[in-house]
């Protein structure tokens, strides 16, 4: 979204631009289109909240203002990519506005590669998260998922560790005394025969005598296609922006002129 200087309703105030220099006033324009901008972004966030369960703090925090100056009157407001290992948000907040398939994450495209992940397939918590693998706002943990990509050797991709060494493996399944021992293996259901046709197809973890406790870590879902939650029109529509800016326009002015 962005924000442009449009006066009108200044009021009073408009007798104090005429007091002003040319460098006071757009001074003073910019930063009320600053103040809205700002204004915006608090309702994104707040639409966010609304929109998604239990976002996590990247995501809230990602709209980001691109600020006016005095020479560019003109602010935007978007999500931003921060960097490092997160999924770009606005690619993730883009499907929630306007729908659509969700794109690979770069574990289910490592997976993919790997061969373990079937086509047309993405990946999911159970219900009940596996104990330890997740943050509590329905993602697996950045380190948890780190293991199992590098336990089934699938990570030839850029930021994922070496792949697992043998040694590593013994430590997994023998455990230590804060961690269970177990031994992680690939289940697809009635995708294809075998031993385990009972079991949902996914990430599986078996653990305790002889492994008889068996527990899915991921499961495998078909393509989900997302609904349009998020509206960028309904932001626009809770601020208010032009009557905001108005009123911080009519604010700066005065500031400027010492009143």
């Amino acid at each position: 979204m962005e924000i442009s200087l449009k006066i009108e309703n200044l009021g009073a105030a408009a007798e104090l631009l005429k007091k002003l220099s040319g460098e006071q006033a757009r001074a003073a324009y910019a930063k009320a289109i600053n103040d809205a901008a700002f204004q915006v972004r608090r309702a994104m966030q707040a639409e966010i909240k609304a929109v998604f369960d239990r976002p996590t703090p990247y995501i809230v925090s990602s709209p980001r203002v691109l600020m006016a100056t005095s020479d560019k009157l003109t602010a935007r407001i978007a999500p931003a990519y921060m960097g490092g290992k997160g999924i770009d948000p606005q690619k993730i907040l883009q499907a929630q506005e306007f729908g659509g398939p969700r794109r690979d994450k770069r574990s289910e495209a490592a997976l993919r590669r790997a061969g373990i992940l079937p086509a047309g397939y993405y990946t999911a918590i159970p219900a009940t998260p596996y104990p330890g693998s997740d943050d509590g706002r329905g993602n697996i943990r950045g380190p948890f998922l780190v293991q199992l990509i590098t336990y089934f050797q699938a990570s030839g991709e850029q930021g994922y560790k070496a792949n697992m060494t043998d040694k590593r493996k013994r430590a997994i399944h023998k455990g230590t005394v804060k961690t269970t021992g177990r031994r992680y293996f690939v289940a697809y259901g009635r995708l294809r025969s075998g031993k385990t046709q009972h079991l949902a197809p996914g990430i599986w973890a078996a653990s305790g005598p002889y492994g008889v406790d068996v527990r899915p870590v991921l499961i495998f879902v078909r393509a989900p296609s997302y609904q349009p939650r998020l509206s960028m029109e309904r932001v626009a529509k809770s601020v208010d922006v032009q009557d905001y800016l108005d009123r911080r326009l009519r604010f700066r002015i005065r500031e400027a002129a010492g009143i």
